[in-house]
């Protein structure tokens, strides 16, 4: 069994208030779950309003398969904090394997 765990870190530049970020957190944790069926969580406590970091974490028989699961959610996760006008600043995964 494999698990995979991707962190993201996003900056929104826009957010002049807590309403603002959660707006942006929210619809890119709804649209990621939704779309390929993973968990996510907000990892920080909300001190500053321009930035986030979600954490992202699937489980699987295939190593192989997770590799290609965290790539296409990082990919969708860019894609969606553009649209969004939030950026994607950093992210990092990584596997642990029983």
């Amino acid at each position: 069994m494999a698990v995979a765990h991707l962190t993201l870190e996003l900056r929104i530049e826009h957010a002049q208030s807590l309403k603002d970020r959660r707006q942006v957190v929210r619809s890119m944790k709804d649209q990621l779950r939704q779309g390929f069926n993973i968990s996510v969580v907000e990892m920080d406590e909300a001190v500053t309003w321009q930035s986030a970091t979600l954490g992202i974490v699937a489980v699987s028989r295939s190593r192989d398969y997770l590799h290609g699961l965290v790539e296409e959610v990082e990919r969708a996760a860019r894609r969606m904090a553009n649209e969004q006008g939030a950026e994607l600043t950093d992210s990092f995964w990584e596997y642990l394997e029983s």
